[in-house]
């Protein structure tokens, strides 16, 4: 090996930099996690680009929970259950969904605003529904949640004299007790960081790391997320030893805005929740033809139609219609798709929207207890990086915020809770480039990188079966040989750090789906396409150096 943390070669990377808490990652789960704990210790925050690059900031459509007097959590957790396709854990998805109420008054007291009802009678909030759920359960800021919460947490994390935000730093891996060789129980003891702009490793530490890395759609060649996701955290727990759970289970929006220059731009699930219909390119709508709720059916049913309507038509794209809709309303409800559209020369008050789907929100993860903690211990995880059993087979709309910041909010209690009984770190090697030289043909990288999300698209997406999920495994495995044989002997760059996780990523997917000889939520395949609760009814579990099983419970 090249490039190390052992002692066997010359060192070059910085000292250590200790902290009571690390968190990688600077969404909602990352932000609500530090500015929680910081109270009880420094906080580092690792981010690699700035704070406000994260999925959190991206997300349009709002947080579910319950808040109308018309609502119940039965309803809710009832809802979430059906989406998720039989996998939904019962005790998780009621201990989120009853914790709702509390993490809206959470952030409300850092500073996030939601809109307001209209009519005071109405009640306090502008609910608003989306697919799946059965009542108007959604708060939202217009149609950017996201950056509302973005916004109000990223502000206080910067104002917090405990919590220090280190922007343009890479995670490469962490690091656990038996990593650096010590005789006690495996745990996680912090982090290598890659300074981006000085190119200089350093081993921050901490008795207590988060995991707040968001997802994996970038391993997708079609995908609504942000370029920060390419499952660095998923990866890092892998390689560290840590469980994963349902990594098959990715979602695809059925809604991406289909245009040569928008690149990544979702349409928000609330424009179906508000009126707007999928309709072929002449004009018809189709959703009738493929389940009861129509246009609000669950995530999994509405991207399975449109791509079936694509393959039966031959057309690029299907259209979203929300014309019939008072133009005034419209403009209001939806301002930033609305200026977005405009742009591309859509005025979405008389043009029906050309859409597609793209991978979303990946439902498996690090898997986690009702504490927020792996079962690598004080490795804890909160938001899209986690498989907590709350969204199954498939998520419902809009339940991904509210998981995020109740598990988030957990964890920190238990962290502060743990800190005084966890022993500290202690001394770990500095991270070595030995032998390894500047990267000097970056074209190695972007080539490795469409590949993977090419076939990946192609072989692993919305509809899967044997043969293509054959040809991916045979892909990755020689993609992966030469990734790591590249990652090796070349220093570590932002890109080749992403590479490597995505390609460690993409064969998580791939063995998981290929394991599951059914088809469920979010999983379709053409040689299986029956449910099989008696064989696959259990969640799908993955270690470091595993064939993938089946939780046996």
């Amino acid at each position: 090996m090249s490039q190390t943390s052992s002692d066997d070669a010359s060192a070059d990377g910085g000292g250590p930099r200790e902290f009571a808490f690390l968190v990688i990652g600077s969404g909602l789960a990352g932000m609500h996690y530090a500015l929680r704990v910081a109270d009880h210790g420094e906080v580092a925050i690792i981010t690699k680009r700035q704070g406000s690059d994260s999925a959190t900031d991206w997300a349009q459509g709002g947080i579910a929970a319950v808040v109308s007097p018309d609502d119940s959590f039965d309803d809710h957790v009832a809802d979430t259950m059906n989406a998720g396709a039989g996998l939904c854990h019962e005790d998780t998805v009621r201990f989120v969904v009853e914790r709702g109420p509390d993490a809206i008054d959470a952030l409300r007291k850092n500073g996030v605003e939601f809109d307001a009802a209209p009519d005071p009678g109405g009640g306090e909030y502008d609910l608003t529904r989306e697919g799946g759920h059965t009542r108007r359960r959604i708060l939202h800021r217009k149609d950017a949640t996201g950056r509302e919460i973005e916004r109000s947490l990223l502000a206080r994390v910067r104002a917090h004299p405990r919590i220090h935000l280190f922007e343009d730093h890479c995670a490469i891996d962490l690091i656990t007790a038996t990593r650096v060789g010590r005789n006690e129980t495996n745990r996680a003891l912090g982090a290598y960081v890659l300074e981006a702009s000085t190119g200089e490793v350093f081993a921050y530490t901490a008795p207590i790391t988060m995991l707040a890395t968001g997802g994996a759609g970038k391993v997708y060649l079609y995908t609504s997320n942000p370029d920060v996701a390419s499952g660095d955290g998923m990866a890092m727990a892998y390689r560290a030893g840590a469980t994963l759970a349902n990594m098959e289970f990715m979602q695809f929006h059925p809604t991406c805005l289909f245009h040569p220059q928008a690149k990544s731009f979702l349409i928000s699930e609330a424009v179906r929740g508000e009126g707007g219909i999928l309709c072929r390119s002449g004009g018809e709508p189709f959703m009738q033809d493929y389940h009861e709720m129509r246009d609000l059916a669950p995530r999994d049913v509405v991207a399975r139609a449109i791509d079936s309507e694509l393959k039966r038509s031959g057309d690029d794209h299907v259209v979203l219609d929300i014309t019939h809709k008072d133009p005034s309303f419209v403009r209001g409800r939806f301002p930033t798709i609305f200026e977005r559209c405009l742009k591309y020369g859509l005025d979405i008050t008389r043009d029906p929207i050309p859409v597609v789907p793209a991978a979303h929100y990946c439902c498996g993860g690090v898997r986690t207890d009702m504490k927020g903690e792996s079962d690598l211990p004080n490795l804890f995880a909160a938001g899209e990086v986690t498989s907590t059993g709350l969204h199954g087979a498939n998520r419902l709309a809009s339940n991904s915020l509210l998981e995020a910041l109740v598990f988030a909010d957990v964890a920190a209690t238990e962290s502060i809770a743990r800190l005084a009984a966890v022993a500290p770190p202690g001394p770990v090697p500095e991270w070595r480039h030995g032998e390894a030289t500047p990267i000097h043909e970056a074209v190695v990288i972007t080539q490795n990188w469409d590949e993977i999300r090419r076939f990946m698209w192609n072989y692993v997406g919305i509809v899967r079966s044997d043969r293509r999920l054959s040809r991916a495994q045979h892909r990755i495995e020689m993609l992966r040989e030469e990734i790591n044989e590249y990652y090796w002997n070349f220093r570590v760059t932002p890109p080749l750090i992403e590479l490597r996780n995505l390609a460690t990523v993409a064969e998580l997917v791939i063995k998981s789906a290929a394991f599951r000889h059914e088809s469920r939520g979010l999983h379709f395949n053409l040689d299986h396409p029956e449910r099989d609760d008696e064989r696959f009814g259990r969640d799908t579990l993955i270690q470091r150096g595993d064939s993938p099983w089946i939780s046996p419970s």
